[in-house]
Formats: structure tokens, sequence, C-alpha cells
């Protein structure tokens, strides 16, 4: 992390933050700066990530191409792999939403069978009622 500041420097810095901040400072001021180079690390990395991704994304879409000019026949196997790749990723996509339309439509038909069982369950016990 400190590539150009070597153990010299860093004692410099040490003690020039005793005299200047004090001895009741210094911590919250250490605790401060290292949460700032944590929340900088964390931002750099997921910057890091997306634009990685982005590459991926990139890569696989010059394979379709690829493959798309060639007919999709006789593909090397990268760009096989690649089509499989963007296949999977398809069906996944797809997935979450094809739950979620059969829990939809399961939980619009249990409220119209309880309302049934509920309605017989009272023509049930009107009718005792009625015999007694």
């Amino acid at each position: 992390m400190f590539d150009g500041i070597g153990f010299m420097e860093l004692l410099l810095i040490g003690i020039l933050g005793l005299v200047v901040l004090g001895p009741e400072r210094l911590p919250t001021a250490v605790r401060s700066i290292s949460g700032w180079i944590r929340s900088l690390k964390r931002m750099a990395n997921s910057v890091k990530d997306e634009l990685e991704q982005e590459l991926k994304i990139e890569e696989l879409h010059a394979d379709l191409k690829k493959a798309e000019s060639k007919g999709l026949s006789n593909l090397s196997p990268e760009l096989q792999e690649s089509i499989d790749q963007l296949k999977d990723a398809a069906q996944s996509v797809n997935r979450p939403y094809q739950v979620e339309d059969i829990n939809k439509d399961a939980a619009t038909a249990k409220p119209a069978e309880s309302a049934t069982t509920t309605s017989e369950q009272t023509a049930d016990s009107t009718s005792s009622n009625t015999k007694s």
C-alpha cells in the first residue's frame, strides 16, 4: 500500500501527527483516515469489478458476432463456449420471471379456494343450525 513511502517517512508522519494533533485526537484521526482509505479501496474494487464484467460482456458480444458471421456452424470451441454462456445467461434472466408468474398464479388460486371452503363451511353450519 505504501510503495513510495518507507519506514522513516511513516515514522516522521506519526511524530508530526502526534505533535500537531496531540495524544487525545490522534487515535480518532487515524481511525477516520483508515475508514476513508477502506472506502476508497472498496470503491476502486467495485469499479474494477464492473469494468471486468463489461469487458467480459464485450468479449462475449464479439464472439457472438464472429459466430453469426460464420453462420452458427463449424464454430471453434471458444466461440461455442461463449454461445453456451450467453444461452445460460438468457435462461437465468427469464427463470425468475417464470417463477414469479407461477407464484402469482398459485397465490390467486388459494384465496379463491379458501373462499369456497369458507362458504361451504358457512352453508354447512347454517344447515345444521336449521336442523336443530
